[in-house]
Order: C-alpha cells, then structure tokens, then sequence
C-alpha cells in the first residue's frame, strides 16, 4: 500500500495527505514515484514538458523510466508540484540485472474465443463494435458516455477509458493527449478508436504515452496500429 505524506499548501497553508499513484513497469511491478519528505511543494506556476515527468526506478527489474510529475489540487485552487527524490546516476544494482544473452521467458496470451464483430453502418455502430471489441479483450461492465458536439462517444469501464471517433475526421495530436490525461486522473488505462485513422503527430505522441490506438474498418473489427494496441490484444484487460 503507497503510504501517504504530508503536504502543506504554501499559498493558504492547509495541509493535505497525499499518496502519489502507482505505474506498472513492464516487468509488471508497481513503481511509485518516490517523494521527498520534508519538502516544500511548490504552486505550478508555469507548466513545461520537461516539468511534468520525473524519472523513477523500478524497485525490481532496475528499469528507469519516465512518468507523470507528482501534483496536488488544493480546495484553494493552488496546483502543488511534489518535490521527488532524484535517480541517482550510474547502472542499476547488478542483482536486478538478467543476463544479456538470456531472453524474457514469453508470455502465452489468454486463449479467448474468435471475435465476432458488427456491421458499421452509423455512428452508434461503431461505438457498439468499440464497446464489444473491449469486453472481448476482458473489459466488464462497459458503458458508454454522452456523445460530444464533434460526435466522439466515451467508453468507461473499471480500469478503462477510451474515445470513439466515428467520422471521417483522422484523430489529432490533442486528442490522443486528452484521452491520455482523462485516463492519468482516472487511474485507467486510455484506449482510442477510430474510422478515419490518425495523423502522424497523433500516433508518434500516442507511442510515446503508451496509449493504445485501433482503427475500425467496416466490419466492425478493430485493427491495432501501435506497439501498446498489439500488447493489448495479446495481454488482454
């Protein structure tokens, strides 16, 4: 269990307990960011991408990797950066590290019967091919959401929210890093469909955050065009 800390809001002194959330390393282990006790959270006066992600080290394997910057919301409207404790340079432990020449033992993906998909003819077919799709992959309990103005549909399940984009409209850059900060607050993982596929900022940021992006053809069968969509269909939920 993260274990909380105090945080004292410098802007109307209140103080809160706080307890920063939980990555999953590739390995599969929980990484937590590990914060610096004692210090002073500062107000996020200026954001710049290189503030918002901080270096952590995964307790088990030694694999450093980047993730989303600890912060805090005051009931004062104050937005708190948590001060974290430095990687420390140099290699990882030699005890976390496997041997080069011996490969990860592979992992049989869950067998799962064939996908039977729906015929997209509207818009609500293809939210319905989308929410079938993610309960094939082991999501329960999907519901979508009310459509916005430009027509896309949430999608929510517990550990899960995804963006069905049924137009002809190619999802953009903004698109990918919204679904992504709506998945970060929700502590879910941020999936994303669509007909008219993705511009290429869209899918360079979408690999680099790890969202998984699908394209839905006319039949109804979702078709992974990332790293992380392949990982999914093989990992399932």
């Amino acid at each position: 269990m993260t274990e909380s800390v105090p945080v004292r809001c410098p802007e109307c002194r209140r103080e809160h307990l706080y307890a920063p959330p939980a990555f999953p390393c590739s390995c599969g282990t929980p990484v937590t960011p590990p914060l610096l006790r004692g210090a002073t959270a500062a107000p996020v006066v200026q954001r710049t991408w290189a503030e918002e992600w901080v270096t952590v080290r995964c307790p088990a394997c030694g694999r450093q990797d980047q993730w989303p910057q600890p912060e805090l919301g005051c009931t004062c409207g104050t937005a708190l950066r948590i001060p974290v404790k430095s990687v420390a340079t140099g290699p990882p432990p030699a005890e976390t590290l496997l041997p080069p020449h011996i490969p990860l033992p592979p992992t049989a993906p869950t067998p799962r019967p064939a996908f039977h998909p729906v015929t997209i003819r509207t818009a609500r077919d293809a939210v319905t091919a989308a929410a079938l799709y993610l309960k094939w992959l082991g999501y329960r309990e999907v519901h979508s959401t009310e459509p916005r103005e430009d027509a896309t549909t949430g999608l929510r399940a517990p550990g899960l929210v995804a963006q069905v984009e049924p137009t002809t409209r190619p999802a953009n850059v903004r698109d990918v890093e919204c679904l992504w900060l709506s998945g970060l607050s929700a502590s879910a993982i941020g999936v994303y469909f669509t007909l008219a596929g993705y511009t290429d900022e869209a899918r360079q940021r979408a690999d680099t955050l790890a969202v998984p992006l699908f394209v839905l053809d006319l039949t109804g069968t979702p078709q992974p065009v990332n790293s992380p969509a392949d990982e999914l269909v093989t990992t399932g939920a």
